[in-house]
């Protein structure tokens, strides 16, 4: 039927809309239609459509079974599944089980004929096409975007979801989930399954080949890969296997190529994904913008990917690709993908080049126009914003298209080639802009500054008439540029200077024929080719034929009734010369004239003619003619396209019709004669398509006629049509005012004139044409609204009908506000001017009494009670005793302005600014006719206004008239009492002195209030106005973060406050240890000097983290350090003593800043450590001692020396945490025993304070060896690892391989088994205090118990036991016993109660059991450790662990 065909955009943003079968059939859907290609490497075929969905085709899939090729279905957003026969165009089967959007469909490549579906809501559908059976699954809730079923497992179906999720399903147990992928964590956009069954050939493994007759079950068993591409800019590769991801490729940023984009059109990335048949190592995926890329899963490298396209410019996609498929073309496997730029791209996957491309189009095919000097070059303006040049006589590529998009903001509705000048294409668009583009130029459009308020529907090229005609041959162009559009004007552009102001024609026109009506609007315009006659039509249906320069009317046509749409001039080079002299017209009343002009324009008249009666009259059409065309190779050939969806060839001459083109599924818009072959004619419609057909091979003759139409239309035809508001003019081709019917409809005018009664081909157009004809279809002003939505992926809305119905609201609201009268403001005497007729009459002949009478008018009083309406027509006096009459009625209705108005009209200014006063209406107008009566009346006036401004909240206003009376202090007030503090402090700074104590109330007050919202940083600002600068700083620290503090401490120390930076820096460099932002932490207490002693802290902080890393003690990472801070072999009191000298100037040299030092970090709070302590805080806490103990060293201070080491290697033992403990004895007390002797010996030995710390410090360091050489022997410690000991110390497997582990090559001493070691541990003088001590702990825990047991609310206590033993003892014996205990605890000396010690009968039990298990001890040491243990160790946890340990 055609020859070739540019379809319509494929839809955007859908998973799977496009696919093709082992054939080479291609199918895609656009809009609501299917279209179909047949597809070789050498170029594509359009062979038809499926219609009959009502929206949005969202899914299509061709079936993939031998001889089932020809089957395939589509989804849409009507909710319905559509089973097809491609071959035959049919529709075989529908279901419509989804209840909501369907989002993804695919066939499975192995259950034959079954069909599966998901929707948006997440209900996955199976189909069995042969036994039109369906079962539905839900396997998550969630929104689905793709799915795909494998190639090998019948049963398995992969679905993606909007959130990243990605389900393996087995359709075979009810829908249940095999696997759940996690890896992405945004939209999946495609699924694909590797075509060759098991894993291991993925990767190249080499593994003995099992015989593939195993069939399905085996490849289940084995698994199979699954490529996934997602929006989060990522393809992954899963083992289904192993149920999860075995390879993750990311997109590479490549570097646009090809043609240019539109920057304003943003665009969201699509990753569509494809796994080629014969290819199981290589995955195609899409890029960001348009590219095409080539994945090989077996190259090794970090550059897996080939790039399709690359050898030149121009091959790739400009925008984002949405689907692809393959299919084998002979030897050659081809890749077909559909892109956001409207084109279907071609690609040979062995050679990644480029085959073809086909263009297709985004909205409608409003105009068409051939160059007259480029031969075969075809200019399009399309509904998507774009202009496409085709060379359609190009031999190598038959979809030779240039794309111009640059400087188009809207659909290009008209189009004309310069008549001589090559490649200059002038364009109109939708919203009223007339360009000129150069299309052999990179030139951006020149547009007119001149616009139109409406669409630009006509263009045309022709010779220039005043007042650009004026002028030299060399001051003006040779041609013009002439524009109509839908209000109806034409303009006269200037090519040479688009940027200069147009001319309106009309003006000339008007002017040569002395015109003093009004013109109606015009709606065409068409310059004979010889330029000397131009034809204007208008809406009325008249044509206008005036004759160039001057624009004198010949002659007018009066024979269209309505608009007209299209004017065309017969060419001249017929061999019947007078054929030029032809003009056609076609309007909406859808019949075709032709006009003979020649006498006319060769012996023109004086006076313009009319002419009513047609040369020729061609009818057959049933709708309004949009467009008209000559044939440039025959005499008195035309075509005509028309709201019916047909074009119609005509012979003029014989008044016959040719043939009509019938290939269209919408209204045609446009038509043109081919230039260089005499059978072809090209169309374009509504359809979004463009046609090329042959003359010769249509089948039909006239248009389609509908039997049933006429009728209707007949029987419609004595109703009275209803009055519709006129609108402003817009030409019938594209108005939505006029109404249009659907294809296929005819209007009543078009069923009256002739038409042919072939039922035959009634009953054909009813069953075959009609459905195609779309419902979207209704307005041709819905283009891009409504059809660009449904390009971007959104399913069609009832925009257009929303948009009638809140227009019809508009007006109903307009005609509303018209009717509406304003109040009379004299009601009274108004009313008694709507009486009957006498009484009027009987007013008229009082007043001539009253007015004669000199007064002798008897009873009649004008202007008050039955005759207040002749106050207006006599005396003054009358007319105020009418005013006061109205006044009272004003008063009683609650109508008060009208009352002031009737005062003001009378002067009394005073009374009606009193009365507004009193009833609260006063007015700007009022208030600004206050001066008039004096200051004093304004300021009162002012005062009222003030106090009613504030009844209605309107603060502002009031606060500025107080000013306007130099009440200040009064203004300020009111704006603060209503919280408007902004705007009362920008008052007082604009009018007060500076020192003025209401300024800083207002600051501080709306500090407080700023500070009780949480808007810190505003409430400083204000402070720092007060001159608060400590407020200032506290506010800002309030917030707590880092930032805030650092800021607040800056701020501090620029006001002078010292004390509150030196708190607020240190505050803020905590917070940044506990971030292990140790940089940062040192840059904010760099810049207060008296925070040298806290910068030494967080140094030996900072060491002492570095040297933990090392170790398990520390498992988080540092956000920054320094480079001095890196762990080394040095000892590390050594490394903090060097660090201090090199980094901050702290040496031995300067004992005093040493002193200084030591004394101030003396004073910082350290508190004990607890079990509670975070570790971080404790490494804190553990770096202060250790800095007091390293500034002790430097001073020779020795016995703080030895107090310090003592506390940091206490807080370890103290917070539990046996690792921390010995790692602080390992850096602290590096060489053991031998380093307390080295501090012992620097001690006087009569310092017995010194003494027993030293003593602690040895038992602490041998406590910690004991557990490390008791671990480091046993090798089976499992049944000690939960085991309780004496004080809770718990040891856990965590401990016990953290201590074996650094033991590891440790020497084999035997320190451990020597008499002074034991000596330090087992204290006879700790073990009282100790022993005292738990005794005293558990009669408190006896004598709680008791109380207990005596409440009321303890009385379901259930250990029996228990209260048996409580029951034995009383309190009195209880409270004896422990005032004993405190008699021998305070005999113990207070040395050693003061300083920690381990605990005895700890070392006790696990020197027994370590003489026991391995090497036996010294018997006296024996000896004295069961004597310690029989005389101290007498509680019942004791007992137990002595037992358990020992025997």
């Amino acid at each position: 039927m055609h020859q070739r065909h540019l379809p319509a955009s494929p839809n955007w943003y859908c998973s799977r809309c496009s696919d093709i079968n082992g054939k080479g059939v291609l199918g895609f859907g656009a809009k609501n239609t299917i279209y179909l290609l047949n597809v070789t490497a050498s170029s594509p075929a359009v062979t038809g459509e499926l219609t009959g969905h009502t929206e949005r085709v969202s899914g299509f899939a061709f079936c993939p079974h031998d001889g089932q090729e020809r089957i395939c279905a589509s989804t849409s957003d009507d909710k319905t599944v559509k089973i097809w026969d491609a071959g035959q165009k049919i529709l075989l089967k529908e279901h419509n089980v989804h209840q909501s959007t369907i989002s993804a469909v695919h066939w499975s490549p192995v259950q034959k004929l079954l069909l599966v579906t998901g929707d948006e809501k997440g209900i996955v559908v199976c189909y069995w096409f042969s036994s039109n059976d369906t079962q539905s699954f839900f396997p998550e809730p969630r929104t689905i975007f793709c799915l795909s079923c494998s190639p090998h497992e019948e049963n398995y179906i992969a679905v993606g979801y909007k959130d990243g999720m990605i389900v393996v399903i087995d359709i075979s147990k009810k829908g249940e989930v095999i696997h759940r992928l996690r890896g992405h964590d945004d939209e999946i956009h495609a699924l694909a399954w590797c075509p060759q069954p098991r894993e291991e050939p993925l990767y190249g493994r080499s593994e003995d080949k099992t015989d593939g007759s195993n069939g399905v079950t085996e490849a289940a068993e084995m698994g199979c890969y699954l490529a996934s591409g997602s929006r989060d800019q990522t393809v992954r590769i899963w083992s289904t296997a192993r149920g999860k991801g075995v390879m993750t490729l990311k997109l590479p940023f490549l570097k646009r190529r090809g043609a240019g984009v539109d920057p304003v059109v943003k665009e969201r990335l699509w990753l569509t994904v494809h796994w080629p048949k014969g290819q199981p190592s290589q995955i195609v995926s899409s890029c960001f913008g348009g590219e095409i890329i080539m994945w090989d899963l077996m190259k090794s490298g970090k550059q897996k990917w080939s790039l399709l396209g690359s050898s030149s410019d121009g091959q790739n996609h400009s925008r984002i690709v949405f689907n692809m498929s393959s299919f084998r073309s002979g030897d050659r496997e081809l890749l077909l993908s559909t892109s956001m730029d409207r084109e279907i791209k071609c690609w040979d996957l062995a050679s990644l080049e480029c085959c073809w491309t086909l263009p297709t189009l985004g909205g409608f095919v409003y105009c068409l126009s051939f160059s007259p000097v480029g031969t075969g070059c075809l200019a399009l303006g399309i509904g998507d914003s774009m202009i496409r040049v085709w060379n359609t006589l190009s031999i190598q590529n038959q979809y030779d298209i240039k794309t111009f998009w640059q400087g188009i903001k809207s659909k290009v509705t008209a189009l004309a080639w310069h008549p001589i000048k090559e490649g200059t294409l002038a364009f109109g668009t939708d919203d009223g802009k007339v360009g000129i583009n150069e299309v052999y130029s990179n030139k951006p459009p020149q547009i007119s500054s001149t616009y139109h308020h409406r669409t630009v529907y006509s263009l045309s090229w022709g010779p220039p008439v005043p007042p650009m005609s004026f002028g030299g041959s060399g001051d003006k162009p040779s041609y013009s540029l002439y524009s109509c559009a839908g209000e109806g004007v034409i303009f006269q552009h200037d090519p040479w200077k688009l940027s200069g102001e147009a001319s309106n024609i009309d003006k000339l026109i008007r002017d040569t024929n002395n015109i003093k009506h009004k013109i109606p609007p015009h709606t065409d315009l068409s310059w004979k080719p010889d330029g000397s006659v131009l034809a204007i039509g208008n809406e009325d249906g008249s044509i206008e034929v005036l004759k160039a320069p001057m624009l004198k009317l010949l002659c007018t046509v009066q024979q269209h009734h309505k608009i007209i749409n299209s004017l065309r001039w017969h060419h001249e080079h017929s061999s019947q010369n007078e054929l030029q002299y032809l003009l056609a017209s076609g309007s909406s009343n859808a019949i075709v004239y032709v006009h003979d002009l020649k006498s006319v324009i060769e012996t023109p008249s004086e006076s313009p003619v009319l002419m009513t009666e047609p040369f020729r009259t061609l009818s057959g059409h049933t709708n309004k003619i949009t467009s008209l065309a000559w044939s440039p190779h025959h005499d008195g050939r035309l075509v005509t396209v028309c709201y019916d969806g047909t074009a119609q060839v005509w012979d003029v001459l014989k008044e016959e019709p040719v043939c009509n083109y019938r290939g269209h599924s919408g209204r045609l818009l446009c038509v043109q004669w081919s230039t260089v072959h005499p059978d072809l004619v090209w169309t374009g419609g509504d359809d979004f398509t463009l046609h090329e057909w042959a003359v010769s091979k249509q089948e039909h003759v006239t248009p389609p006629k509908s039997k049933k139409r006429a009728e209707m239309e007949k029987k419609r035809g004595p109703q009275k049509k209803s009055k519709k508001k006129k609108v402003a003019p817009e030409k019938g081709r594209m108005k939505a005012e006029e109404r249009e019917l659907p294809l296929g409809e005819e209007i009543k005018g078009a069923a009256e004139e002739g038409q042919s009664e072939n039922d035959k081909e009634e009953e054909e157009r009813e069953n075959t044409d009609g459905p195609s004809v779309t419902g979207w279809s209704r307005e041709i002003s819905v283009d891009t609204r409504g059809t660009e939505r449904v390009q971007n992926g959104e399913r069609f809305s009832h925009a257009v009908k929303r948009e009638v119905k809140e227009e019809k609201k508009r007006e109903k609201s307009d005609l509303s506000l018209k009717k509406r009268k304003p109040r009379s403001i004299l009601p009274l005497s108004t009313s008694m001017d709507h009486r009957p007729k006498e009484e009027l009459q009987q007013d008229c002949l009082t007043l001539a009494a009253v007015r004669y009478s000199h007064g002798q008018s008897g009873t009649c009083v004008p202007g008050s009670g039955a005759h207040i309406q002749l106050g207006l027509f006599t005396d003054r006096d009358a007319l105020y005793r009418m005013f006061q009459e109205e006044e009272e009625s004003h008063v009683e209705a609650g109508h008060y302005d009208s009352m002031v108005y009737l005062r003001l009209w009378k002067g009394d200014l005073i009374g009606a600014i009193t009365l507004a006063a009193e009833k609260g209406e006063l007015t700007d107008h009022l208030l600004s006719l206050a001066p008039m009566a004096g200051y004093q009346v304004w300021a009162r006036t002012v005062e009222a206004y003030v106090k009613q401004l504030c009844h209605h909240e309107q603060f502002l206003k009031a606060a500025s008239h107080l000013v306007s009376i130099h009440k200040l202090y009064e203004a300020i007030n009111l704006l603060k009492s209503h919280q408007l503090y902004r705007e009362a402090i920008a008052l007082a700074r604009a009018r007060l002195q500076p020192e003025d104590p209401v300024l800083k109330n207002l600051y501080m007050s709306w500090a407080a209030v700023l500070e009780k919202d949480g808007h810190y940083a505003t409430a400083a600002k204000c402070y720092l106005a007060a001159d608060s600068n400590f407020d200032a700083a506290k506010v800002i620290a309030k917030k707590g973060d880092v930032i805030s503090l650092r800021t607040a401490a800056n701020l501090a120390q620029i006001s002078g406050e010292s004390e509150l930076a030196h708190s607020l820096s240190l505050r803020c460099a905590k917070d940044l240890m506990l971030f292990q932002d140790w940089a940062a932490a040192q840059e904010v207490l760099r810049t207060q000097d008296s925070l040298l002693g806290h910068r030494l802290v967080f140094s030996v902080n900072e060491i002492l983290t570095q040297r933990l890393a090392d170790t398990d003690v520390v498992t988080w990472s540092v956000a920054s350090s320094h480079t001095w801070s890196k762990s080394c072999e040095e000892n590390f009191l050594s490394m903090v003593h060097r660090v201090w000298q090199s980094e901050f100037g702290v040496a031995a040299t300067d004992l005093v800043q040493v002193k200084m030092l030591h004394q101030q970090l003396r004073t910082v709070e350290n508190p004990p450590a607890t079990t509670s302590v975070p570790l971080k805080q404790l490494l804190f806490h553990i770096s202060l001692d250790v800095t007091l103990c390293a500034l002790s060293q430097l001073l020779c201070d020795w016995p703080s020396v030895l107090e310090e080491l003592l506390q940091a290697l206490t807080r370890g033992y103290e917070a539990g945490h046996f690792t921390l403990m010995a790692e602080m004895c390992q850096l602290l007390v590096t060489q053991g025993l031998e380093s307390v002797t080295f501090y012992k010996q620097k001690l006087d030995s009569t310092d017995e304070r010194s003494l027993v710390i030293s003593q602690s410090v040895e038992a602490l360091v041998c406590y910690q060896l004991m557990y490390k050489k008791w671990w480091n022997y046993s090798a089976e410690t499992s049944a000690l690892t939960n085991n309780t000991i004496s004080n809770g110390h718990r040891l856990t497997e965590k401990n016990h391989s953290e201590v074996e582990a650094n033991c590891n090559g440790e020497a084999q001493s035997d320190v451990i088994f020597s008499e002074g070691f034991w000596k330090v541990l087992l204290s006879e003088p700790h073990a009282n205090l100790q022993a005292t001590q738990r005794a005293i702990a558990e009669i408190q825990r006896r004598v709680t118990s008791l109380i207990q047991q005596h409440n009321p609310c303890f009385k379901d206590i259930s250990n029996s036991s228990f209260l048996s033993l409580l029951s034995s003892e009383s309190l009195s014996t209880l409270t004896a016993r422990v005032a004993e205990h405190h008699k021998a605890l305070a005999a113990i000396p207070e040395l050693v109660k003061k300083y920690p010690f381990p605990d005895v009968m700890e070392c006790c039990i696990v020197l027994l059991h370590m003489e026991k298990h391995f090497s036996p001890f010294p018997p006296h040491i024996h000896s004295k450790a069961t004597t310690l243990l029989c005389k101290y160790g007498t509680t019942e946890l004791l007992c137990k662990s002595w037992k358990r340990l020992t025997q």
